[in-house]
């Protein structure tokens, strides 16, 4: 697999884009058909080796298919994953953008809650919560362990997840970046990577046409 770059629309006004590197699949649906994650998958998977996989390929392409389609249920600006070249699903990957015309951008102290709101879990311990300045704009960073319920609701199984909300200025709404994982015992490579992606994030102003604006 090799590194991308894709820049998605996240308002009227601007846009975000990610540097991907090698594992990271773009599974961004614009229709949302389970044909268009069809396809999707299909021109993925030309990008794995298949003397590298360890899943077999048509496991790997229900996975992409089946992951696609469930990341884009609440309809995100952008969704992907992270996968060995060993056809593993290791992370999701998913980016909102919250804001609406007259109604003022919350600040990052108010927003720091809303990032611990999990519908269908439960913060686990106590969450790492960081206010640094991105490259982008003013921004928070949270780190928890999440507690969620098993299939059929037999028993619950630790997660992982990191969340970034950013706060690009000269914006009445912010960028939020959630990735999430459930292998714990990669919680360090897993954290390192989702760091560098975000760290790279960049925040392009676009015109009418979604065409970006050049500085000066």
């Amino acid at each position: 697999m090799s590194a991308m770059e894709s820049g998605f629309p996240v308002a009227d006004d601007y846009k975000c884009r990610f540097s991907f590197q090698d594992g990271w699949v773009d599974l961004t649906l614009e229709g949302r058909t389970r044909a268009e994650a069809m396809g999707l998958a299909g021109a993925v998977m030309r990008h794995f080796n298949p003397v590298e996989l360890s899943v077999d390929s048509r496991k790997l392409f229900d996975d992409l298919v089946d992951r696609a389609m469930d990341l884009n249920g609440d309809e995100p600006i952008m969704a992907a994953a992270y996968y060995t070249p060993g056809g593993i699903a290791l992370a999701d990957l998913m980016v909102d953008s919250y804001g609406e015309d007259g109604v003022p951008r919350p600040s990052p102290e108010e927003v720091t809650p809303l990032l611990l709101d999990w519908s269908n879990a439960t913060i686990a311990g106590e969450p790492e919560v960081t206010n640094f300045d991105h490259p982008a704009g003013p921004a928070v960073r949270v780190h928890a362990m999440v507690s969620t319920k098993r299939l059929l609701g037999f028993g619950r199984q630790l997660g992982e997840f990191v969340k970034y909300a950013v706060f690009p200025p000269g914006f009445t709404s912010l960028v939020v970046v959630t990735v999430s994982w459930q292998r714990i015992h990669e919680h360090d490579d897993l954290t390192q990577i989702t760091d560098d992606l975000v760290a790279g994030m960049q925040v392009v102003p676009v015109d009418a046409d979604g065409n970006e604006i050049e500085p000066g």
